[in-house]
Order: structure tokens, then sequence, then C-alpha cells
């Protein structure tokens, strides 16, 4: 049994980012070779420095849906929030169904309509006691018209501040394409047209993968022992063309670079170990879900030669994903000189490439 304790440290508030640097490849980057134990502090724009000619970077081009809602409560006037997480379905009269978190979730009872704006508004179906109710929606208009024009942003709790017409745009990733994330995939918040162009022109591949990012990736940790957490399933999906890059790079001993913790938990899950000890993705499981969770001791990685991904909460899954591909001691190590030297956290904060 490992304990939670084992991944906590102490993190400033005033090291939480509540805002996107000026520009994206202006972030940090806080570097470390496996191999020998080397640390370098770059920014992300000196990324092309450490990539190889035939590296494949994997990149979720997954799109955030303006996901969280604010509505009142007919009849009482009281202010409900839903972070809508998960689409159900459609009902008989095609009403758009879907799962969410309501806060405060004692107020939501079945029954209650949820009003968000004219011609906009939701019935609770269920309320299931653990913050997670489900709703239909009553849409004037197409609902993912009315989601555009009334939504907000879902950023993190951690990030204290309303959303602004900016994180419409810096909380997308420049290669997002297809909606369903409540949460961006950090990760590729720091690449530019400009460093996908020069990346590929030195020699290096890019190939997009899609895991709509949900509960899955932020549920707290809520065990004292980690392996008794379970995971929420997230839907992802390998192209064919995303397939036949990564499988040709294995193949040939050239690195598979995950850009963020979504594409190597997408990757890691469809792929499996060949006869002659290299990994590879097969055709039918192009498609699937996933509930893996990476930590010391757990599943160990066979897919993923090197990640990009940002610094994370104490306790949280991804904290001990990134202890897992490296080592645990280490990564806190990482965490404390990152923070004597003012690093960004989060979302919004500086970089890590793990190599």
């Amino acid at each position: 049994m490992t304990d939670i304790s084992l991944f906590d440290y102490q993190l400033p508030e005033e090291s939480i980012a509540q805002y996107p640097t000026k520009e994206r490849d202006e972030s940090r980057l806080f570097i470390i070779d496996r191999a020998g134990g080397k640390i370098e502090h770059k920014v992300f724009s000196d990324l092309p420095e450490y990539l190889r000619a035939g590296d494949v970077l994997v990149l979720n081009d997954t799109r955030v849906i303006r996901a969280r809602l604010l509505g009142e409560k007919e009849g009482t006037g009281a202010q409900i929030e839903l972070l809508l997480t998960k689409q159900i379905g459609k009902n008989i009269t095609t009403k758009e169904i879907w799962q969410a978190l309501a806060r405060p979730a004692k107020r939501v009872h079945p029954g209650d309509k949820l009003v968000f704006a004219e011609g906009f508004s939701a019935e609770v179906e269920d309320n299931s006691g653990d913050g997670f109710v489900r709703i239909s929606f009553q849409c004037e208009k197409p609902f993912k018209e009315m989601l555009g024009r009334y939504g907000h942003v879902p950023l993190p709790p951690y990030i204290r501040r309303e959303d602004v017409i900016g994180d419409g745009e810096r909380y997308q990733t420049i290669y997002a394409k297809k909606p369903g994330s409540v949460a961006a995939p950090t990760a590729g918040l720091h690449f530019t047209d400009k460093l996908l162009a020069g990346l590929r022109k030195n020699g290096g591949e890019t190939c997009f993968i899609t895991l709509h990012v949900g509960l899955g990736t932020f549920k707290p940790v809520q065990t004292k022992n980690i392996e008794d957490h379970d995971m929420h399933e997230e839907q992802y999906y390998i192209g064919e063309e995303a397939r036949n890059s990564i499988n040709a790079a294995k193949a040939e001993g050239r690195r598979v670079i995950c850009v963020g913790t979504t594409s190597a938990r997408a990757i890691e899950s469809a792929g499996v170990m060949g006869d002659d000890g290299v990994g590879y993705i097969p055709e039918e499981n192009n498609v699937g879900s996933t509930d893996i969770f990476f930590y010391p001791g757990g599943p160990e990685f066979f897919m993923t030669d090197a990640l990009i991904t940002n610094f994370h909460l104490p306790r949280s899954t991804l904290l001990m994903l990134v202890s897992a591909f490296y080592d645990r001691e280490k990564i806190l190590e990482a965490y404390s000189e990152a923070l004597e030297k003012q690093y960004r956290f989060f979302s919004y904060g500086d970089a890590m490439l793990i190599l």
C-alpha cells in the first residue's frame, strides 16, 4: 500500500498561475534528463534544441467546451453552478441529457428547474447525493449554440477569478478541433504555429489523438492508500495516421514524445506489447475508453519515451503519473527547485520536459 501523503508538497498560493504568459512559448521549461539526472532551465521556445529528427510528438486535439453554467433555481432564486462532465444522451424529445457537478448540490432536487437565460433551462432528473446530478436541457435554439453563448470557460477552481474574453482562446491549444473536454490538455497550451513548424522542419513529426478530458484526469484522490483510488473513464480516439506514425517510431527505435498526460494515457491504454518486446497500437484499439491509473509500482510505461507536462497539484493522480514515469523523490526534488526558482504552477503555468 502506498500512502497518499508521499505525494504531498507545500505550494505557496502566489506560485499558482492566474493568467497565461503573454506569448504561449514564453513559458519556462524545466528539463530533466532521466538517464543522467541532469536538470536545465530554459524557455519553451527552446524545445527544438532537445528534440531529434525522427521524434514523434503526440498531441491531444480535444477542444474545451464552455461547460460551466450559472443559473437560478426557479421559484427560489437560489444561485446554482453546474459543471457539465459527461453527455449521457438524448431522450425521446431530443433534449440533451448530461451528467454535471452541481454547487451547492444539496439545494438541487429532482424536478427542480434551473434557468440560465431566456429560452435556456434544464430540469433536474436525478441527484445521486455525491455532488452529481442528471439534467435534461430545454433550449429554444440548438444546445451547442446556447452553450456557446451562455456557458463559461471551465477554469479550474485554483484560478481564483472569473473567466474573461481572452480565456476563450488561451484555454485552448492552437490545434484544438474536437469539442468534448471540460478542461484543457494544458501541456499543449505552450505550442505556437511557428514552434510546431520549426519542429517539423528539423525532422520531427507530429500526430494527433483525441482524449476528452473529464473527471478521470482531475478527480481528487480521497483514499489514504492510492491503490484504492478509482479513476473515471475517459474516451479516446487514435486515427489511422497517428497509429501508423507511433507504430513506425516504436518499430524503428525513434522516440515517442507525449505532449501531456492525456496523450500518454491514451496511447498507453491502446498499446500492447509485441512478441519482440516492442509496443504497438493494434487497429482494433483505435477507439476506446481508459481508466488507467499510473503510480509508482503500478502500470509501467512502454509506449511513451519522453513526456512534456505542466506542474501538478499535490496528491493528484497527475503528480503520481509523472512520479511513475521518472521517480517520486526526484520529481518532488524537482518541484522544490522549481518553487525556489519561481516557476509558475498548474494550468496556466510553466512546463516540464522529462527525457
